[in-house]
């Protein structure tokens, strides 16, 4: 009688579990098709340039290199920050890791701002797609600007899905929807933020010190 009485609780404990390494799994492969996605947009990139190669290199003079840097160590230090959260929650200190959590979306914020005042800059100089000035230029001036806004704009986006997905993880680690006994969705939305960084250091160069 008692083995039939404990049988539910059984099937109970069983619908509760979590396959954590599934779940890492899967934001693993959705991490190698976003970057199968930019690792085409590069190739695309590498094969204009070497036959545009002089083009390119003027047209890296006007892009903002300062703003660029300031943005690189912004995501750098926000890397550092969702990593600092992240080791804080498995050691159970929630307010720790909700205050770097809490950085983490800054750093993105002051990013998108940054961009915004680059993008206004240049697209008030007449340096858009489609402008009258480029219009009136080289195919090879074109063409990276063309790369330019498609690749750091694609970028951008993905800074934006990151800082809403940061977003839920902090309420959720407010909520105590994430502990240290489960904090697999902060891992995971920790890695897409690396993923996101590490992007970000790969256009650097190739749009800010090409010249």
């Amino acid at each position: 009688m008692s083995e039939i009485a404990s049988k539910p609780e059984v099937l109970h404990v069983k619908h509760l579990h979590k396959d954590e390494k599934g779940a890492k799994i899967g934001m693993w492969l959705f991490l190698f098709t976003e970057l199968l996605l930019f690792t085409g947009l590069f190739l695309l990139y590498a094969a204009y340039r070497y036959v545009y190669s002089a083009d390119f290199h003027r047209a890296g003079f006007e892009t903002h290199t300062l703003i660029g840097a300031v943005n690189t160590i912004i995501l750098l230090t926000s890397s550092l920050t969702v990593a600092l959260s992240i080791a804080a929650i498995e050691r159970g200190k929630k307010w720790i890791s909700a205050t770097f959590l809490g950085i983490t979306i800054l750093c993105g914020l002051f990013f998108l701002v940054n961009k915004y005042f680059e993008w206004s800059s240049e697209i008030g100089r007449g340096l858009y797609p489609g402008s009258p000035k480029l219009l009136n230029d080289t195919n090879g001036i074109n063409l990276f600007f063309g790369l330019y806004y498609t690749m750091t704009g694609l970028h951008g986006l993905h800074v934006v899905v990151g800082i809403i997905v940061l977003t839920f993880m902090l309420v959720f680690v407010l909520r105590g929807k994430i502990s240290s006994e489960d904090p697999v969705k902060l891992e995971n939305a920790g890695l897409y933020w690396h993923l996101v960084d590490i992007i970000w250091i790969f256009l650097f160069p190739l749009f800010y010190l090409i010249n």
